[in-house]
């Protein structure tokens, strides 16, 4: 408050009023504003000085006052779940706080000056007065509210690209790690594949094959290169077909340690029949060995590659789904693929949640303008959030749907209420929709319906059972 010409502070220490005047006439956001205006700013202000670490506002707690920064460093910090996070900064000829016409009641985190700050504090009761006496200070303060905004909206939406960003890194490193995994895993037992095969080779060139004979190996092994016919097996159905090939194996006196080579392609024992029909038993062991070895390295490196292709296909999915490598400018987009490319950048966590995300396209559907990576981030957060529901709602829907002439909107309102009902007198007392909707309440469910002429849908909404 004004005491003569001197200005005294929250803290009592004696300010010459002229003073803070000359140092808001320098001031980078206030300095251009009339000398009068600047002299009311003073004249209903409060002098104000910060230590380090000192609180300015607090998260929740109303602010009390527009805030002019004279001097030092202050920050807003919020805690966006992963500890706190300095989302804008202030410094000497900045203003902050309450700013006129703000809708501003309580900030998102605290503010705390970064080092000894002094501040010139204008009462919140006092803006409503300053925006009638200050016209040039409440225009520059309005733009500096509208910058405040921008800053805010920048900082909130790249706060959730780099959420989504990190939900998209464990989802796609845990979809990675499955091919990357597997062609370790093949690359590791094709060097000792490609050694039985070898091996096999010694073996099959000392038995001097007829044409006939060579005929019926290269027949076995024409039956495993056929990749597309691959059928996937269940572990019993595999554990089966192994039996039955050391069964095979064993009663044609070969050795059985083929037997898993063998069991893990497409051969069949009409093929492998053939080979022992042809071949002397004395050569039949090493035929079948080396037929198995290279059928064996045919099918690590068949994995390997659709393996390889997999992750080839999840970087395109990326890269389509973020556009990387492309100008942020609005242009022509297809909803099709980006829409593919989002679904394909989830299907690890639809899986995760035994959900299947189906993609429905209208054929021959135009390309629209607009910024693509937006795009599929709008994309993403509502499929992502889909899958959040579906896992947080815990729900089975039953649906029962006829092809009658509907239910009328005039009594679509009345159907569940007790005794109401559209039957002829003698064929209904008008209780069973009434009975279901209290039933179905009992077992924590919900019931509604949808109607029109040739389609009525009753929903009936169930929690599922926790382990």
């Amino acid at each position: 408050m004004f005491l003569g010409n001197q200005f005294i502070s929250e803290d009592g220490i004696p300010v010459i009023a002229g003073e803070l005047i000359d140092r808001l006439a320098e001031h980078k956001t206030l300095g251009g504003a009339p000398r009068q205006e600047l002299e009311w700013l003073v004249a209903h202000g409060a002098f104000r000085k910060l230590n380090t670490g000192e609180v300015l506002s607090t998260k929740g707690v109303q602010v009390d006052a527009l805030y002019i920064v004279l001097s030092g460093r202050l920050a807003l910090f919020v805690d966006r779940g992963a500890g706190l996070n300095k989302v804008v900064e202030w410094r000497g000829g900045d203003v902050t706080g309450m700013l006129p016409y703000s809708r501003l009641m309580a900030p998102p985190g605290n503010s705390s000056a970064l080092e000894p700050a002094e501040l010139l504090a204008i009462p919140r009761a006092c803006l409503m007065a300053m925006t009638q006496e200050c016209f040039e200070v409440t225009s520059i303060l309005v733009h500096s509210m509208i910058d405040r905004a921008r800053l805010f909206t920048s900082s909130d939406l790249q706060n959730e690209k780099m959420i989504s960003l990190g939900k998209l890194s464990a989802g796609l490193a845990h979809e990675l790690n499955n091919p990357a995994s597997a062609i370790e895993r093949c690359a590791a037992f094709l060097e000792d594949r490609i050694d039985d095969s070898e091996e096999a080779t010694h073996c099959l060139a000392a038995a001097r094959l007829s044409d006939e004979q060579i005929a019926a190996v290269e027949a076995v092994r024409a039956s495993c290169m056929a990749k597309h016919s691959h059928v996937v097996r269940s572990p019993l159905e595999q554990s089966d077909r192994e039996e039955a090939i050391v069964e095979w194996l064993a009663r044609h006196g070969l050795d059985t340690s083929s037997s898993g080579m063998l069991a893990d392609t497409e051969v069949t024992f009409e093929a492998l029949d053939a080979i022992a029909d042809s071949v002397d038993r004395s050569a039949l062991n090493a035929v079948v060995r080396w037929a198995a070895a290279g059928c064996a390295v045919r099918n690590l490196t068949s994995k390997i590659q659709d393996s390889a292709m997999h992750i080839s296909g999840l970087v395109s999915a990326v890269k389509g789904f973020t556009h990387m490598d492309q100008a942020n400018v609005a242009g022509p987009v297809d909803l099709g693929r980006g829409l593919g490319d989002t679904v394909s950048v989830l299907n690890s966590k639809a899986r995760e949640k035994s959900v299947a995300v189906k993609l429905g396209l209208e054929a021959d559907l135009p390309k629209v303008r607009s910024f693509a990576a937006e795009l599929n981030q709008v994309w993403g957060n509502l499929i992502d959030n889909a899958l959040d529901a579906v896992r947080e709602g815990k729900t089975v829907v039953v649906r029962i749907v006829d092809d009658g002439p509907g239910v009328p909107k005039e009594i679509s309102g009345r159907i569940f209420d007790p005794f109401f009902t559209t039957k002829p007198q003698g064929h209904g007392i008008g209780l069973g929709l009434d009975i279901v909707r209290r039933l179905v309440r009992h077992n924590d469910g919900t019931i509604e319906f949808e109607s029109r002429p040739g389609r009525t849908e009753f929903r009936v909404i169930l929690p599922i059972a926790e382990d």
